[in-house]
Parts: structure tokens; sequence; C-alpha cells
């Protein structure tokens, strides 16, 4: 089982940056697909991006694509989740998770979450 502490959220104005960190516990992490979730008051769940276990491959929710990136070192067990051109509807907890990939389906359990809030 790996152990997953999400961080970097915070406040940020419409059109900023923040980099999010997932970092991971137990020597296994190179060996699962890991994507990053969000929830926003109110709604559900939802999936964000996902990488396979080398890198290699990722995916993105469309509402993203061409803003958020995602990636990996598996040396340092740690899943990055950078984000750009920030709206307010990005505004959610974020949420890491070992992922089906490339099916968005988070097979772990869920960790605390990093808050972002983007603000106008």
């Amino acid at each position: 089982q790996v152990q997953l502490v999400e961080s970097g959220g915070g406040l940020v104005q419409a059109g900023g940056s923040l980099r999010l960190s997932c970092a991971a516990s137990g020597r296994t992490f190179s060996s699962y697909a890991m994507g990053w979730f969000r929830q926003a008051p109110g709604k559900e769940r939802e999936f964000v991006a996902s990488i396979s276990w080398s890198g290699a491959s990722t995916s993105y929710v469309d509402s993203v694509k061409g803003r958020f990136t995602i990636s990996r070192d598996n040396a340092a067990n740690t899943v990055y989740l950078q984000m750009n051109s920030l709206k307010l509807e990005d505004t959610a907890v974020y949420y890491c998770n070992t992922i089906d990939f490339p099916y968005p389906r988070a097979l772990g359990s869920w960790g605390q979450g990093t808050q972002v809030t983007v603000s106008s």
C-alpha cells in the first residue's frame, strides 16, 4: 500500500500558476500509475490527469489540457501537477492516488488533499 501526501496548494489569482506535489512512501511507487483528482464544493470528485508508471504516457481531462502538466520523479517518489493559466473553476481540493491507467479510476485510499483557491 502506498501512502500519499499532497502539498503545494494555496490562493492564487486567475491566470496564475501553482505546482502541486504528491509524496509517496514505499519502495514500489515506481510500479504504480498515478493520477490527480479534484473536488470542488458541492460537486463530485473528478479526474484531472494521470501518468503511467514510467512517465512515458499521460492523460488529461479536456478542461485542463494545455494548461496543466503531470510529471513524476520515481527516484524522489513524487508526482507533480504543474497548473498554469488557472481559472476560477479550478478551485477545488486536489488529491493524488494510484490509478488504473489509462482508465480514470482511482485504486487507493484518499488522503487529505491540498486546497487550491483561484480568485478573480
